[in-house]
């Protein structure tokens, strides 16, 4: 107890326990684990308690807080770096940053207008950020805190109706209350009568916070059964390494026929009479495709005679692909310009073939990487005239969600073609069931993070997806790990990382719309205009009254 008390009163071990427990916490760490989220940031509100009660500046406060974010971002993220070295750094630096913003407006809004306030304030403006962080020009919602069940899915099957900021608040309300229990907010808060009733008494409000929504999960995943038609995927892993055999720069490149024979191999291979569709990967047809001339190329008639060969099969693979513009007043906001091209946009692209002889439908990844492949608006002009010897400025994107739909009998199966990054956002996922998909196809190449949590992070991601949407989830990785996930997030079938192989099931195709598709991110979006209304309210506080103060500090119970 006495080493206990002594970490709680100092601030740059409050700052490493609070980022320990949160890593402990994330994916992929064992399921039970996630629990540690619950009270991870516990650690972070006392530094804050410690820190204010005795006078420490808001500099100091914003320090600590930095040093807290920081270390937690390194420790859960550190793998984007193998991607690229510069990025991975801007993403644990800049991502922290953005993090104080809520924790810093917390510390001014309890200053200025009290515990109580400031309390409630606190997962009000996190959710607002986390809300504005999934829509703007520099998006990095990995660390979203709600995330952090998707190693437990059996714990949340409420996101059906709540999202993953459902996740979020609960993170929040369970760790102030914890808080509350174990050092006060304020001697001047009515909230502070916790400290004179029994322990049993004092802890019942965060049990139950706790127990409540476990019990409410478990209850909805016991009733729940898997909905809709059934058909066959195949999902296929070619395992072509992208830093040494994917690319013509790399050392031991595969030439790009020899790439499409091994996928159509893996595939002829796997096929059943009963097969209806087949998921290739992103970037599978990695060559720049025109897509006025994509049913002339060579690639494009052997999937032709590939799928004339097999009646009732259809692809969906991922490739490059570019498309014109006639002139610089009718091209995008992203579009390029070379003398002998005139205007144009590049684009990852989801390429639906579904016959020997049907047209081509094409669906372009709209959810970019920052940096990678989306530069803000004001460099944009800056960057596209600069030849670095390779593709630089912004991909192209699109503002609908396109669902391919099946030909058939077998219309009930319609794809949400979900690109890589893309199925981080639920909210955006969800456009897509909106849009009349029954079955969400995933289609990336995880092998830029080498052997690390970032592939398996994104993997168990998905399970979210599939809980929030209640459909089924079908998933092909380059070199990631592929597979299937049903409607309650439970991954049913994977493959291992870094194996060519091919993965195959029969999927249900749900047509009903949960809660949350019906309604998207009302936790968000109600989040971010609280904030509005609490900011302006402490702005008036500011002018009209002097800060709050505390000066003692409380000790742990």
């Amino acid at each position: 107890m006495s080493l206990f008390k002594e970490i709680g009163n100092k601030p740059g071990l409050l700052a490493l326990l609070t980022a320990g427990l949160l890593w402990l916490g994330w994916p992929v760490h064992p399921a039970p684990l996630a629990l540690l989220l619950l009270v991870a940031w516990v650690p972070y509100l006392r530094l804050e308690q410690v820190l204010t009660r005795r006078g420490a500046s808001g500099w100091k406060v914003f320090r600590y807080t930095y040093l807290a974010l920081v270390l937690w971002n390194l420790f859960t993220t550190y793998w984007v770096s193998y991607s690229t070295l510069g990025g991975g750094i801007a993403a644990v630096v800049l991502n922290a940053l953005l993090m104080c913003i809520p924790t810093m407006a917390f510390y001014h809004t309890k200053r200025l207008a009290g515990p109580l306030l400031g309390y409630l304030s606190l997962p009000v403006y996190w959710i607002a950020f986390e809300q504005l962080h999934l829509h703007w020009d520099l998006t990095w919602p990995w660390l979203t805190l709600g995330n952090g069940f998707a190693q437990a899915t059996s714990l949340i099957q409420w996101y059906e109706y709540t999202g993953f900021l459902g996740g979020s608040l609960w993170i929040w309300v369970v760790n102030i209350l914890v808080f509350r229990t174990l050092c006060g907010l304020s001697a001047n808060d009515a909230l502070t009568a916790a400290p004179t009733q029994s322990a049993k008494l004092r802890w019942l409000a965060p049990v139950l916070a706790v127990a409540l929504p476990i019990l409410l999960s478990y209850g909805i995943g016991a009733a729940y059964q898997e909905k809709g038609a059934e058909a066959e995927v195949l999902v296929v892993q070619p395992n072509v390494d992208p830093f040494k055999e994917k690319f013509p720069s790399t050392i031991n490149f595969i030439p790009y026929d020899q790439q499409l024979t091994r996928m159509l191999t893996l595939t002829e291979q796997n096929l059943t009479p009963q097969t209806r569709l087949v998921l290739w990967p992103e970037t599978a047809l990695e060559e720049s495709n025109w897509e006025a001339t994509f049913e002339s190329l060579p690639k494009t008639q052997r999937l032709r005679q590939f799928l004339g060969a097999h009646p009732g099969v259809e692809l969906i693979t991922g490739i490059t692909s570019l498309g014109s513009y006639p002139s610089q007043e009718t091209a995008s906001p992203t579009a390029r310009y070379r003398d002998d091209l005139g205007y144009y946009d590049v684009f990852n692209t989801a390429a639906y073939l579904p016959s020997g002889t049907g047209g081509t439908q094409f669906y372009h990844k709209s959810r970019l990487v920052p940096g990678v492949e989306k530069v803000p608006v004001s460099l944009a002009k800056l960057v596209n005239n600069i030849d670095l010897g390779g593709t630089v400025g912004s991909y192209g994107s699109q503002e609908q969600r396109t669902v391919f739909r099946m030909a058939g009998a077998d219309s009930a199966l319609r794809v949400a073609p979900v690109i890589c990054y893309e199925s981080v956002y639920a909210d955006f996922v969800g456009e897509y069931v909106r849009n009349g998909a029954t079955l969400i196809g995933i289609i990336t190449n995880d092998g830029w993070w080498s052997d690390s949590p970032g592939y398996r992070q994104h993997l168990q991601y998905a399970t979210l997806r599939a809980i929030e949407t209640r459909r089924d989830i079908a998933r092909s990785a380059n070199t990631g790990i592929s597979g299937f996930i049903n409607q309650k997030g439970e991954i049913v079938q994977r493959t291992e990382w870094w194996k060519m192989a091919v993965s195959r099931a029969t999927v249900h195709l749900n047509t009903e719309l949960t809660f949350y598709v019906r309604f998207g991110e009302l936790i968000g979006r109600g989040a971010q205009l609280a904030a509005v209304l609490l900011l302006l309210f402490v702005v008036v506080q500011a002018f009209s009254q002097p800060a709050v103060r505390t000066e003692n500090v409380e000790p742990i119970a």
